[in-house]
């Protein structure tokens, strides 16, 4: 991740608000597909877009702006900014401010008491504001193996999960990449995620699947989502490489990954969570949701 525009860092100023209560010659294949600017939403994706990637914009603006473009959920927005999102018509489509922070997470026992602390205060937040979403973090590996950090993870999230099915809100955990972004992450892969889910075994925690973070560590993009998509609550894009807009610069196709996601029944939010190069951001991530509009 870019070090001027660093999401850990952006995560950790929003954590500390919430506390208070993501060509060839000629014209392209790739571009010649795209939506018109004139052409209205078509209605089959929820689009929504990350908080931290437009930090320089004040919530009441991102909102105002966002609502003209037919977004309808902000990212990673905690209790503080719930009001201003409810005065737009918009919903904090993935919730944040329980987390400690992304590297220490449920992976690790010494991190329970204060994880457990944290989100059962939050889950009835969530579900009071009438929302759905709220996302959690493995943490990093420190040494531990796969089977370890799964253990640990069942045992501090299974404390959670009647909390979580009695007010109705999941809890998703990111797949974020460990090769580039968020070295030594321990739920950097879909089928450790996935296993994750199994174990549990509730309804009431899904996967976050970053399609950005999956292709740096993954790739195969489409088909582990026609396979997995049961277990996945909300899709971030961006751009690969260098978590860029959508355009055709890098290297994935977003109108068949988005096709592919609608494919599957997903009534859940897409988030754009790109870094905006272009001074207007708003004209950035207007044409980066015409391109995932299927």
């Amino acid at each position: 991740m870019p070090s001027k525009l660093n999401r850990r860092n952006a995560l950790k100023n929003i954590i500390a608000g919430t506390a208070a209560i993501g060509v060839s010659s000629g014209i392209s294949s790739f571009a010649m597909d795209q939506p018109k600017p004139s052409e209205k939403l078509k209605g089959n994706v929820n689009h929504a877009v990350c908080r931290w990637c437009f930090s320089t914009l004040d919530v009441e603006t991102l909102c105002t702006e966002a609502k003209k473009i037919g977004i309808k959920g902000i990212d990673l927005v905690g209790p503080k900014d719930w009001p201003i999102l409810k005065k737009h018509g918009l919903v904090s489509s993935m919730c944040n401010g329980a987390e400690i922070n992304l590297v220490d997470g449920f992976n690790d026992k010494k991190f329970h008491e204060t994880l457990i602390k944290n989100y059962s205060a939050m889950i009835p937040l969530v579900a009071e504001a009438g929302y759905k979403n709220l996302i959690c973090f493995s943490g990093n590996r420190r040494g531990k193996d796969d089977e370890t950090g799964w253990n640990n993870c069942v045992e501090g999230l299974k404390q959670l999960m009647p909390l979580a099915e009695k007010h109705g809100v999941v809890l998703v955990m990111e797949l974020l990449n460990s090769k580039i972004n968020h070295a030594d992450y321990q739920c950097d892969k879909t089928a450790w995620g996935v296993e994750l889910c199994k174990r549990l075994g509730s309804e009431n925690f899904k996967l976050l699947y970053d399609i950005y973070h999956m292709q740096i560590d993954e790739g195969d993009v489409i088909h582990t989502i026609r396979d997995h998509h049961q277990y996945i609550a909300h899709y971030h894009t961006a751009g690969v490489p260098g978590r860029n807009e959508i355009d055709d610069t890098q290297e994935l196709y977003y109108p068949a990954i988005m096709k592919a996601i609608v494919e599957t029944g997903f009534k859940g939010f897409v988030a754009q969570e790109f870094i905006p190069k272009n001074t207007d951001k708003i004209a950035s991530l207007k044409k980066a949701v015409e391109i995932c509009d299927i």
